[in-house]
């Protein structure tokens, strides 16, 4: 009998330390999931906010979010935000940084406002996720928009994909073709999904300024044989007149590269990506933009791009522009001058979501032509 028992008690004990060196084995596993799980869903589902000036606390000079905010499923990122800069760092004071903070407010809440006034965030208007970029690293999402800094940022967002500076200084490479190695086209839903604990922005300039960069750089530089040279060579064909036959210049003038823009948008044609309009090119009522950088105040807005997704490791507010025309004053001044006043009048129809969603007036570019009239006159 007492055999019988302690054989009995062997076999329990038995049990219970096969059932811990079990539990001791899956555990780990099992908290691993769950951490797993629950960081999946934290990444995809929180929304960073962002914060007014009196909520945050400083430590040695770094900004901090409130400790609230640090354990909110409404922050996924709370730490930094922005430091004390100087000059040499070239971050953003405390003071330039919420100067900046609430221009980007005032931003987003007339791009929101004009997109419901014209009707674009409307289920008729169809999503464009063509030309974004997701870099899940640094939870960053950008619409590139050509001849709108893309240069600069395509730079950076190669650099946020591990290549490093060195390679890409020296790389013959096209650099869109590098990033979309390591940045697969996004659908709608994936940008959308991934914005839960992103920073997504773009760069717009004023519609003609770019549209003038573009025309120096892709239509007068064009590289010999290239697709745009060979463009040229049609716009040529087909527009100068035949009075205009003895010109000298090897390239399309002005007004009749804007004869050809306008007629390919009239015939409903797909526009080059370097002057199509950047609300069909972004769709910017169909998503929600964080940060909008402009042109005129590029310098400030890029630095608080960067100190505000935290990447002034990684990036630096420099400029690179591969653009090998002019863009100044007076050249635009000139290319305008040559325009008529139904040329011009079609430039607006055609850009005018661009002009409307962000801002940008056309006056001053019919005083342009008035005064290339006047100048007409005289001679």
């Amino acid at each position: 009998m007492v055999v019988g028992r302690r054989n009995v008690s062997m076999m329990r004990l038995g049990r219970c330390v096969a059932f811990l060196a079990a539990a001791a084995f899956l555990l780990p596993f099992t908290i691993l999931l769950m951490v797993a799980d629950q960081q999946y869903n934290l990444t995809y589902s929180s929304k960073r906010v962002f914060y007014q000036e009196s909520d945050f606390y400083k430590i040695n000079g770094t900004y901090y979010a409130p400790i609230s905010a640090i354990t909110s499923p409404t922050m996924s990122r709370p730490k930094y935000v922005f430091e004390n800069g100087s000059r040499n760092d070239g971050l953003l004071t405390r003071e330039k940084f919420m100067e900046v903070n609430s221009r980007m407010d005032d931003r987003r809440e007339f791009l929101k406002t004009q997109c419901s006034k014209l009707g674009l965030d409307t289920s008729s208007h169809k999503s464009n996720a063509w030309e974004f970029l997701i870099n899940r690293q640094y939870h960053v999402i950008w619409c590139n928009i050509f001849k709108a800094a893309s240069t600069s940022w395509m730079y950076n967002f190669n650099l946020m994909a591990n290549y490093t500076a060195a390679f890409l200084d020296k790389t013959k490479e096209v650099p869109l073709q590098l990033a979309r190695r390591k940045y697969a086209r996004p659908t709608t839903e994936m940008i959308k999904k991934a914005q839960g604990d992103s920073i997504t922005f773009l760069i717009v300039r004023h519609p003609l300024e770019r549209l003038a960069s573009a025309y120096n750089d892709k239509i007068v530089h064009a590289w010999p044989k290239s697709f745009h040279d060979k463009m040229g060579h049609r716009i040529i064909k087909k527009y100068r007149k035949q009075s205009d036959k003895s010109r000298t210049e090897k390239y399309p003038v002005f007004e009749e590269f804007v004869s050809y823009v306008l007629d390919e948008a009239k015939a409903k044609r797909s526009l080059d990506m370097h002057w199509t309009p950047y609300t069909t090119f972004c769709t910017p009522c169909k998503f929600n933009f964080d940060v909008i950088l402009k042109f005129e105040t590029l310098d400030e807005d890029q630095r608080f791009l960067i100190q505000l997704a935290h990447l002034q490791d990684i990036v630096k507010p420099e400029w690179r522009n591969s653009g090998k025309g002019t863009n100044t004053l007076h050249n635009i001044n000139h290319l305008y001058s040559r325009l008529t006043r139904r040329q011009l009048d079609g430039l607006y129809d055609l850009y005018k979501y661009d002009f409307q969603l962000f801002d940008y007036t056309i006056d001053n570019y019919y005083e342009m032509i008035n005064q290339g009239d006047k100048e007409s006159n005289h001679g």
